[in-house]
């Protein structure tokens, strides 16, 4: 039996289809506002009262299309804002559903779509990105979608083919502002990479070595290629009865529990978005009459010692927001550092996502060797970005850079555990290794998990 139109899923000819019959933007994109004219409903007997249906009369004369013009204030004080009967002038259709996969992957969670399941031409897929995650949103709630209203869940991963030699699969990162809507895909997310990782292998999108098809279970390396970077990421995912394992007994700072460890391995991340590990060139710049450190290694980033600000290392994110003046500090120089790093013409200019700026201060407790307070798109990150962290190692190489000053020395003779950075969610440790003075690659462990497969609806 044929599905039902509005089961109709975004496919080949639906797209054509879709864009013949759709003048204007689809939900959430720019369009010229009205008021919902749906048929009038037709008031009879009981109905006569105040309320119909438990519906203010004014309200349900809206939502009938009549007017509610009146000159009596008291009639209007039970109903809502106009704004909230207003809409685009898009012509009603039924929704429409694509294949997605909704993913946690570190301390991060975003649905993960098939690159073929989207309209060919990227210029369609603002719309239905929007959709997905609910944004713009004005509260900063992200209600209306799959968004958590936070940067570390204002998230979607496109997967497809691979396209270049070496790898398995593309991955496409896109981060989204949560109350503009602002799609930024200029950095790339290492949490979410385990995410991807995890998604190949149950999409069978890699071939699993012979004899890891059963409950005996094994892992298998996937290569992924991260098209905001160009840079390769090696991820070895524990496979159990041909997907990839939740269950195990590997813990990270931020997300309960424990799950199925995932090796992430950043290949050669360095200039991932600028083309060199030092865009300035140079350890160390000054803006605002601040000292800071810009390094791109995975993922641009600026380093800020806590101190030069005028606060505590271990300020919380809610100190952080509560502040009078820091984020507003953080935010220009953050602008001004994007410029000197080329990565844009005008402070105006800076991407959304990109660079990441943090505050680093030396390490308050044993076992540490540096506290970092991220932020990402203006707000302070409950734990700290991946790309954050490989910077944070590959700088403790750079001689006299902010993040080297304030690192813990280590002893003699103490062994190579990689950097272990404290965070206000716990601790990450990070292994950043060197050939010659070259950053060769960065090495993190995560858990990563499927919470649903199906359809979303746009």
């Amino acid at each position: 039996m044929a599905s039902p139109r509005h089961l109709n899923t975004l496919r080949g000819s639906s797209w054509r289809s879709l864009s013949q019959t759709r003048s204007a933007p689809l939900p959430h994109a720019e369009g010229k506002a009205s008021r919902h004219r749906i048929p009038s409903a037709r008031l009879t007997g009981s109905q006569t009262s105040k309320t119909v249906c438990g519906l203010p009369r004014p309200l349900l004369a809206a939502r009938s299309g009549r007017s509610t013009t009146t000159n009596n204030p008291q009639r209007l004080k039970h109903t809502q804002s106009p704004r909230l009967y207003t809409t685009t002038t898009t012509k009603p259709t039924p929704q429409r559903r694509l294949p997605a996969s909704y993913y946690r992957g570190g301390t991060s969670r975003a649905p993960i779509l098939h690159l073929s399941s989207l309209p060919p031409s990227p210029t369609l897929w603002a719309p239905l990105f929007h959709t997905i995650l609910g944004s713009p949103d004005p509260f900063g709630r992200q209600l209306n979608g799959l968004g958590g209203g936070i940067s570390s869940l204002s998230k979607l991963c496109l997967v497809g083919p691979a396209t270049r030699m070496g790898a398995d699969v593309d991955f496409t990162f896109v981060q989204m502002g949560i109350r503009d809507g602002v799609l930024d895909y200029r950095g790339s997310c290492g949490n979410m990479t385990a995410g991807v990782a995890a998604f190949a292998v149950d999409e069978g999108l890699v071939a699993l070595p012979q004899g890891q098809e059963g409950e005996e279970g094994g892992e298998v390396v996937v290569r992924i290629h991260n098209t905001n970077t160009g840079k390769l990421i090696e991820a070895t995912v524990p496979v159990i009865g041909g997907e990839a394992a939740a269950m195990g007994d590997f813990a990270i700072s931020g997300v309960p529990g424990t799950g199925a460890c995932i090796k992430l391995a950043f290949l050669d991340p360095a200039g991932s978005v600028t083309g060199t590990l030092l865009p300035t060139g140079r350890a160390v710049d000054v803006f605002e009459g601040v000292e800071v450190t810009c390094i791109d290694a995975s993922n641009p980033c600026v380093f800020i010692a806590a101190e030069s600000l005028g606060v505590e290392g271990t300020i919380s994110p809610a100190e952080m927001r509560a502040h009078p003046d820091l984020l507003e500090r953080l935010k220009a120089i953050r602008c001004q550092a994007a410029v000197k790093m080329g990565m844009c013409e005008t402070v105006e200019g800076t991407p959304a996502g990109v660079p990441k700026i943090s505050l680093v201060s030396p390490p308050a407790e044993e076992g540490v060797d540096i506290i970092v307070r991220a932020v990402s798109t203006g707000d302070p990150h409950g734990a700290v970005p991946i790309s954050v962290g490989v910077s944070v190692a590959a700088a403790a190489g750079v001689e006299g850079s902010v993040v080297a000053r304030v690192m813990r020395e280590r002893k003699a003779g103490e062994g190579g555990e990689g950097v272990v950075v404290a965070h206000p969610s716990g601790r990450m440790v990070v292994d950043a290794r060197f050939d010659g003075g070259r950053l060769e690659r960065a090495v993190v462990f995560r858990t990563a998990r499927r919470i649903m497969s199906g359809w979303v609806y746009v």
